[in-house]
């Protein structure tokens, strides 16, 4: 299918981390491109029932995304344990449970460990959770003096509190803002969270996180066709989701996978790649997440592998400047999800992340869903701000900037209702 421009506006803020990149913020200059068919195959067969879609598109875009885009996983793990290290029959006022698991992977006499953060309303006896890493710790999705604070290394943030790459008291709760816990457990919902640091540092250094328990005798990084840091992050969602799974008190048919910006590109890669996940919801996922790649608006392809080259798979960068010859664009990955409910999100003012690339990805999913008899996006103009479409494939773009907001866990929240009730 050829897509041509209909619109144009320009963005003057210039949003670049590398001064050999300008970013594109008018739609005039967006090249026209050919979007691949969802429905047709590589061979150049047509994909007319849910049953093909499975036995024969489905596999080679999974392959095609895992050897290209986001890199394998090298081989299996030899095994994973679950210790509850705290847990609280009255949190959040009496209202809801708080469990803290420490989760270990084990992979050649090595291991990782990392914590889950457990909320779960009182009042249900299994409830929906919504799975998600955070950015700066587990203590900072809440103001609860019982949550660890994590030894691991992080980004800093000075606006709340974050130097010298450490974790402290001074940071409890100031992100809890981004979590509308309170909101979750009212709605009879849990939340599980995780301070993505421990799986992965984010930072070009693959020596300190997941990726160093799969080396081979040697080895320093990843191979060309192997994960990134993206890659490890949706691959420990997956073993969170094993967790979950087996507790008594989650209902593991109802758990939603949710990321933002980065996270947000590892959720989608998660739950395209683990069918246990019930639901996606995509925040603000821009490049390598919603966003169509072709597009060129925004974060483009070389600009994310050049200011985060550990993020992907060596080998997407082959596609540096050269996004007209991926076979493949990021609605195939939002339809690798199919018929399970996916929500995208956007910001008015997240320029960034492409917005409109979003919402076109989301809605050339669509076909795919309408394989399955779900409903989707039916028309290619975008919704109003704060005009929410929610069918099984949902979407909305909101007032304000790059965040996640109590406005997008309200559309969530209702959303998961209507999907999961």
């Amino acid at each position: 299918m050829r897509y041509y421009i209909l619109s144009a506006f320009v963005i003057l803020a210039l949003q670049t981390m590398n001064a050999q990149f300008v970013a594109n913020y008018e739609e005039s200059k967006v090249p026209e491109f050919d979007l691949p068919d969802p429905l047709t195959t590589f061979s150049k067969k047509q994909i007319l029932t849910s049953s093909s879609w499975n036995e024969l598109r489905r596999p080679e875009l999974i392959n095609f995304f895992e050897s290209q885009v986001f890199g394998k996983v090298p081989g299996t793990f030899d095994g994973i344990a679950f210790e509850v290290v705290e847990e609280s029959n009255s949190a959040l006022g009496g209202l809801a449970k708080r469990r803290q698991i420490k989760a270990t992977i084990t992979k050649n006499s090595k291991t990782l460990s990392f914590l889950i953060l457990l909320y779960l309303p009182k009042e249900v006896s299994r409830a929906p959770v919504f799975l998600g890493y955070n950015f700066h710790g587990n203590h900072t999705v809440i103001n609860d003096p019982a949550i660890i604070i994590s030894k691991a290394w992080s980004l800093n943030n000075e606006s709340i509190g974050i130097t010298n790459h450490t974790l402290t008291e001074e940071s409890r709760g100031l992100r809890s803002g981004r979590w509308a816990i309170s909101r979750m457990i009212e709605a009879g919902f849990g939340l599980a969270t995780i301070y993505y640091g421990e799986i992965d540092p984010d930072k070009n250094d693959f020596t300190d996180g997941l990726h160093s328990l799969f080396y081979t005798e040697g080895q320093k990084r990843p191979a060309k066709e192997e994960w990134g840091g993206i890659g490890a992050w949706a691959w420990a969602l997956s073993r969170a989701m094993d967790y979950v799974a087996n507790d008594k008190e989650v209902d593991k048919s109802r758990v939603i996978v949710f990321g933002h910006s980065r996270l947000g590109k590892a959720a989608l890669w998660a739950g395209a790649m683990d069918e246990r996940f019930a639901g996606v919801i995509s925040n603000d996922s821009g490049c390598g997440g919603a966003a169509l790649s072709k597009r060129k608006f925004g974060e483009t392809v070389a600009q994310i592998n050049e200011n985060f080259p550990y993020w992907f798979s060596g080998n997407f960068k082959k596609y540096n400047n050269a996004e007209e010859e991926l076979p493949v664009d990021q609605h195939e990955l939002l339809a690798l999800i199919a018929p399970r409910p996916l929500y995208v999100a956007s910001a008015k003012e997240d320029q960034w992340a492409d917005p409109k690339g979003e919402f076109l990805s989301a809605y050339y999913a669509t076909a795919v869903y309408s394989l399955f008899g779900e409903a989707g996006i039916s028309s290619n103009k975008m919704p109003g701000v704060n005009s929410p479409i929610q069918n099984t494939v949902a979407y909305h773009i909101r007032t304000g900037k790059h965040d996640v907001t109590e406005y997008d866990w309200e559309q969530y929240i209702k959303w998961a209702v209507e999907q999961f009730d």
